[in-house]
């Protein structure tokens, strides 16, 4: 057995042991489910997400087209958020 050291925010902290206490696992228990399924899934297992919701690519999907946009590149038909968003994910 080996020790793991993780320096974190305390709201952070905080705010995922409110949900894993609703889930019935510990803190030291989470992590340990984390680190296994990060070597059974060679990566990490789960979408990686913004504060907005986004993946880091929409992100800059949405930044790129924006600022071609600007300069008058690339523009089309004006869309709903929701319509933009339905697009960005078609290009997956």
């Amino acid at each position: 057995m080996t020790t793991v050291q993780v320096r974190i925010d305390e709201k952070t902290k905080r705010e995922a042991k409110r949900v894993l206490d609703g889930l019935g696992i510990d803190m030291s228990g989470a992590i340990k489910l984390y680190l296994r399924q990060i070597s059974l899934h060679r990566g990490i297992p789960l979408p990686l997400r913004t504060k907005n919701g986004l993946t880091p690519q929409q992100e800059v999907e949405i930044l790129t087209a924006s600022s071609e946009a600007k300069e008058g590149k690339n523009v089309s038909k004006k869309m709903s958020p929701r319509q933009a968003l339905d697009y960005l994910n078609s290009l997956s």
